[in-house]
This record gives structure tokens, C-alpha cells and sequence, in this order.
């Protein structure tokens, strides 16, 4: 049963915030700039957080820190290593997404992939109940799904009812299975470490860091409603569950849907409402009014100094690290 969501809370003094995820030297950093900028046209209360892998170049960090963010190097995580073929290569750097778990200096926090922008507020979600996962149900109808037994017989969790999943014939009916491109969860220091080591044991699978978050939060998992992270598939697999001008999230995930790569090529790209939502989001990109340096605040809870942080104390090893990590990890493309 989705979890009641009460639009209308008070936090008091709690140190909250919102967090992503950004790896290497290329053009992520936009999305990433975008989102603190969309953020913050919907006036939350809350910073931005980015967590960057050491092969993130000091220019992107200075963007990132200029539009308010605050910035925290992790270290690569590395899934054991299999002969498993992920459904898109980019994924094994995904793993690294774990270290968020141990920013306890915040007692709960809001992670949205950098492909992603808040269209509306949603700093309520912060006020969700304590000991749970939240997340968006995902869609099994796209290619990448090919490999599962879901997409094989046409079954999807968001219309179960049209085509049923036979136990007699695929055994127990698969749990609810989430996007982990934006979830709510609580940073805490056990559940870091238990993280990590179950990442020893459990093989890695096609959709990564996604598949483990599942596995590993399945008994504690809320679904919350698909607007607050719209997976564009939606709009063209199950329109029936989504009212587009209700969607305070959304996620540009689909193949050509980056909207700073966007060239309208790709299947489904030529779509009006993908147009619309891509030029919604060049809109606060490009607003210059949204920029950290024309905005007379800082958020609330956010250490001055840490959003000013000085750039000349960056470790000047991120090549070497990157170098390091290349020899113990499935060579593939940085994102985030």
C-alpha cells in the first residue's frame, strides 16, 4: 500500500538534503548543474549534495560548487568480478552510488540521478515515515528489459492486471521492483557497511546497483506516486497512469532523452510531449536568475563554508585514482 503523503509538514531544525551522483569528465556536469538550478527554482529548503567519483575534473567541481552545491569526493565502489553483461555498460560505475549511505551528517535524504529535474516542490517527501525505502515503481515494456522473464510474456508491474504472471508455470510472482534513479532513505553507518558487504557475496546483475538496491530493501520498500519520478518510457508504454502536467519529477532517461545531447533522432524523440519536456528543461538551464550568485540565500541548515568551498584544496591525485580504479573495475564509460 503507498504510504500517505502529507504535503504540508514542518521539519524544524533536522538537517536534510538532497543528493546525487557524478563520475567523470564529461558532459553529466550539465544535468547535474540543471538539477541544482531546478532545485532551486522550486524553492527548497534544502542544498544539493554531490557525491564525485576523483576522476571529476576541478572545472566541473568549481561549476558545481558556483550553482550552491556542495561537493563530497567518494571513493569508487567495484561490484566482484563476473562475466555479467549489464544491460548498459556505464552501469558497474553505479555501484559507487553506495557512499551515500554513510553522509550521516544528514538524517534523511532525497537521491536523484543527474538526469533528472524537480519540476515542482518536493521538499514534503522529507516528512515521509522513518524506517523505510521510498521509490517509483519501474516499467519492464523497454529493451533493456529483454533479458527478464517480465519482458518475455509482456507482464509489467503497472498494469499487472493485462497480463498476468502464471506461478504454475514462472514461479512466485516477482516483488515490487523500483527505479533507483530518485528514492528517499536515511544515511546511517551499519546499514553503509552492510551494504558493502553484501556486495562481496551477492553477484553482480544487468541493471546493477539498481537490481541490489531492490534486493536488499525488498522488506522495507514504499512505492510513491509515478510523479515523482516520471521514467519518460511512461508516457508511451502506460499513459493511462500518468497526467503529464502533474509530474514533479521527471527523469530523461530514455535513449536521446538527455536534453543537453538531445537531437530529436532517436525512437520516441520526435514525440510533442518529449520536445515540451525537454525544452522545460533548457528553460532553467538557461535562466541566469536561477544561478547560486543571483540568489540572496543560502539554504537553510547549509554551512556557509561549505558551499564556498575552496577549490585550491582539491587533491591534485584524481587522474592517478582514476588510473588506480581502472585496473580493478569493468572498464566502461564514466556517468552518472
Amino acid at each position: 500500500m503507498a504510504p500517505e503523503i502529507n504535503t504540508k509538514l514542518s521539519y524544524g531544525s533536522k538537517k536534510r538534503a538532497f543528493v546525487t551522483f557524478l563520475a567523470g569528465n564529461g558532459d553529466y556536469v550539465k544535468g547535474v548543474v540543471g538539477l541544482a538550478k531546478g532545485l532551486r527554482k522550486t524553492k527548497s529548503k534544502y542544498p544539493l549534495v554531490v557525491a564525485v567519483l576523483p576522476d571529476v575534473p576541478v572545472d566541473h567541481r568549481r561549476q558545481l560548487v558556483e550553482q550552491g552545491c556542495i561537493v563530497k569526493e567518494i571513493e569508487p565502489v567495484c561490484p566482484p568480478e563476473n562475466q555479467t553483461q549489464f544491460a548498459m555498460a556505464y552501469y558497474v560505475i553505479n555501484y559507487s552510488k553506495l557512499r551515500i549511505w554513510k553522509f550521516v551528517e544528514y538524517s534523511k535524504m532525497i537521491y536523484l540521478d543527474g538526469d533528472i529535474q524537480v519540476f515542482e516542490n518536493i521538499d514534503h517527501l522529507f516528512g515521509l515515515p522513518n524506517g523505510n525505502f521510498y521509490a517509483v515503481k519501474d516499467c519492464f515494456c523497454e529493451k533493456t528489459w529483454s533479458h527478464t522473464p517480465q519482458y518475455k510474456i509482456g507482464y509489467c508491474q503497472q498494469c499487472p492486471d493485462k497480463v498476468k504472471w502464471s506461478e504454475p508455470e514462472l514461479g512466485p510472482k516477482p516483488p515490487l521492483y523500483f527505479n533507483a534513479g530518485m528514492f528517499v532513505y536515511e544515511p546511517n553507518l551499519p546499514t553503509y557497511y552492510n551494504l558493502l558487504e553484501n556486495l562481496k557475496v551477492i553477484p553482480p546483475t544487468p541493471f546493477a546497483e539498481q537490481d541490489f538496491l531492490n534486493m536488499y530493501f525488498q522488506d522495507i520498500y514504499k512505492p510513491i506516486p509515478p510523479v515523482y519520478n516520471l521514467v519518460l518510457a511512461m508516457l508511451w508504454r502506460h499513459p493511462e497512469n500518468i497526467v503529464l502536467n502533474e509530474a514533479k519529477v521527471v527523469h530523461y532517461c530514455a535513449a536521446g532523452a538527455k536534453p543537453w545531447r538531445f537531437t530529436g533522432q532517436e525512437e520516441n524523440m520526435d514525440r510533442e510531449d518529449i520536445k515540451m519536456l525537454v525544452k522545460k528543461w533548457w528553460d532553467i538551464y538557461n535562466d541566469e536568475s536561477l544561478d547560486y550568485k543571483n540568489v540572496n540565500h543560502v539554504h537553510c541548515g547549509q554551512e556557509e563554508e561549505e558551499v564556498h568551498m575552496k577549490q585550491q584544496n582539491l587533491p591534485k591525485i584524481f587522474t592517478e585514482l582514476s588510473e588506480a580504479v581502472a585496473l580493478h573495475c569493468a572498464k566502461a564509460p564514466s556517468a552518472a
